[in-house]
């Protein structure tokens, strides 16, 4: 019974221990993509959000106007002895323009004005707004007239009884916003761009509590879907970013795998280096084969001893000596075995070159019977 459950219990312990194997690389797979996909999103939300950051204008901008006016004048006199008037820089943190170069704003002026008789009496102003660049020179200039809007005495009798609890309190006052539209649709000039105004009133019996002045920005194009769908067009944007990084990692890592996006195909080149390597490989071949024939043929030895000169009487010595005269390719081309390919080789070389004949000479080891010219010997 052991020596039957010996084999089970190794071959469970070797598909244990493969599968734990396979299951800890699945792991760190499965954490290796979720670390990739991490941060490829991450990247994608930061190239995102400095994208807007960089392409989105200021879409509103206010800031506090501070009248002055001249106080050398008989103070008796119920009027002001100037206009009120107050410089605004147009520069965020004294560096940074507030209107983009090309971008349609909308420029107005908030006054906070109260309910008091001298202003209903006061009836029509004029406001008047010069915007400078940084030498001084005014860009663009523009008057604007308002007014208190009108209450009649029993509305404001009915209004200061309903509202009398709060009045006493100081909740709220007798107090009116007049909305003075400047610029409905100021473009700045990318050569002379806007850093400062100057807010001038044209009356010297205005009464004003404070002012504002408010810069907005109309957005066109994709700034409108930017402003107007920010939920919509940041999952878009976001979106595309992650697709283009996940093809360029998934190229980089077929790059690295495979060496390209498909697999080099396997090609098999035949290299000719010319005629002297061809012939040299047929000699080869042509050697090899005579020393097939050489062992495999016995030679039987001649009977008839002669002269040089009647070698030819003698049997198999005329096929020995024809064998030492033939041209080398006449050789290879009667030899069997030799490949069509081999043979088709145009232009041989001459059967006097010595690399040639170097090449399809026979081993030291083989007996040639050669003729040497001469006077013949007789016996």
């Amino acid at each position: 019974m052991g020596t039957a459950m010996g084999p089970v219990l190794m071959w469970l312990q070797d598909v244990a221990a493969f599968t734990l194997l396979k299951a800890r690389r699945t792991l760190l797979q499965a954490l290796l993509l979720l670390c990739v996909i991490v941060l490829l999103l991450w990247v994608s939300i930061f190239l995102y959000g400095s994208f807007y950051y960089s392409y989105m204008p200021t879409v509103s901008f206010s800031t506090p106007v501070h009248y002055q006016y001249k106080t050398d004048c008989d103070p008796s006199e119920p009027l002001l002895c100037s206009f009120p008037i107050a410089n605004v820089s147009l520069l965020k943190n004294g560096r940074d323009q507030v209107m983009a170069n090309g971008q349609p704003y909308r420029v107005s002026l908030e006054l906070e004005m109260p309910e008091s008789p001298v202003n209903e009496q006061l009836g029509m102003f004029m406001v008047k707004m010069s915007c400078y660049a940084k030498g001084g020179e005014t860009v663009s200039s523009v008057t604007r007239s308002t007014m208190l809007h009108y209450r009649s005495t029993v509305l404001q009798i009915l209004s200061t009884l309903f509202f009398s609890p709060i009045l006493m309190t100081g909740i709220t006052e007798q107090k009116q916003l007049v909305d003075v539209e400047l610029f409905s649709d100021y473009r700045t000039n990318a050569y002379l761009p806007c850093v400062g105004a100057v807010i001038e009133i044209h009356s010297k019996r205005v009464q004003i509590y404070s002012a504002q002045l408010r810069i907005h920005a109309y957005f066109t194009g994709v700034r409108y879907v930017l402003y107007n769908f920010p939920l919509t067009s940041a999952f878009l944007g976001v979106a595309t970013n992650f697709a283009f990084l996940s093809v360029v990692v998934l190229c980089s890592y077929l790059q690295f795998i495979w060496g390209g996006l498909w697999p080099p195909e396997q090609v098999r080149v035949r290299v000719m280096t010319g005629n002297n390597a061809r012939f040299q490989r047929r000699g080869e071949s042509a050697r090899m084969r005579m020393r097939k024939v050489s062992t495999g043929k016995e030679f039987e030895e001649p009977t008839v001893v002669g002269s040089l000169n009647e070698s030819s009487d003698v049997p198999g010595t005329d096929t020995l000596l024809g064998t030492s005269r033939m041209d080398p390719s006449d050789m290879l081309e009667e030899l069997p075995g030799i490949d069509e390919e081999d043979q088709g080789i145009q232009d041989p070389p001459n059967s006097t070159d010595p690399e040639v004949l170097l090449e399809m000479s026979p081993d030291p080891s083989e007996t040639v019977l050669r003729q040497r010219p001469g006077a013949s010997v007789s016996s």
